[in-house]
């Protein structure tokens, strides 16, 4: 089996265990990677995470043009904003996960640091997450307010929408994006009980031992 084709079934194989522990259902959300040859395999428009076929993933080149497969997401334009500001972005995925929309549509969440500090492995997977403002479906002011980060933030939070996150390669996405899952849903389940959460000196500590990009 090629490079790519191992990619294209490792793709599809995180999709459908996403879909399955219900972290997106019905046609929502979208995943890309990187090739070898500097092009992109990204999930088709319409298509569900339970069921993508990995012979029809959509197939850009190292230029950015579609040369194979289905039609891509809608939602190209947050992907390609991720890959053209970050360049160690090796994955990009985007889904409509529960608990991180609905921790997006509390008033009194921080824009800046989306996430409460609850557990390490937040801050260490994620950094601080970005909560954008709300856009259409597919208006690609969205990958414009990526790209207004200038490759600051592996992830973003569009708000009553979902989550986007950007990693090394496509097994290190999926596992970042879960981890945002997981502290939103930890931030809602805890809401209002006055959490201990980690102090300034933990958090600083965690950024320092793990390398992790913060102050930006």
């Amino acid at each position: 089996m090629s490079t790519e084709a191992r990619l294209r079934e490792q793709i599809c194989l995180l999709a459908k265990s996403m879909f399955d522990r219900g972290l997106t259902g019905g046609s929502t959300g979208n995943i890309s990677a990187r090739t070898e040859d500097g092009g992109l395999l990204v999930s088709p428009t319409g298509t569900s995470f339970g069921r993508l076929d990995p012979e029809r993933l959509s197939r850009f080149d190292a230029a950015g043009d579609h040369v194979e497969g289905d039609k891509p997401t809608k939602e190209m334009p947050l992907h390609s904003a991720f890959y053209d500001t970050r360049s160690t972005a090796g994955a990009v995925v985007h889904l409509h996960s529960c608990h991180s929309v609905a921790l997006s549509m509390m008033p009194d969440v921080n824009n800046d640091n989306f996430l409460p500090p609850l557990t390490p492995y937040g801050i260490m997977k994620l950094g601080r997450v970005k909560l954008l403002p709300f856009f259409l479906p597919g208006d690609p002011a969205m990958g414009a307010a990526v790209r207004g980060l200038a490759g600051k933030r592996t992830a973003v939070m569009l708000a009553n929408h979902g989550p986007v996150v950007a990693g090394k390669d496509v097994e290190a996405a999926c596992n970042a994006i879960e981890e945002l899952e997981d502290t939103a849903r930890l931030a809602i389940l805890t809401r209002g009980m006055n959490p201990r959460a980690l102090s300034e000196a933990q958090v600083r500590a965690l950024i320092t031992k793990f390398d992790v990009e913060w102050d930006a």
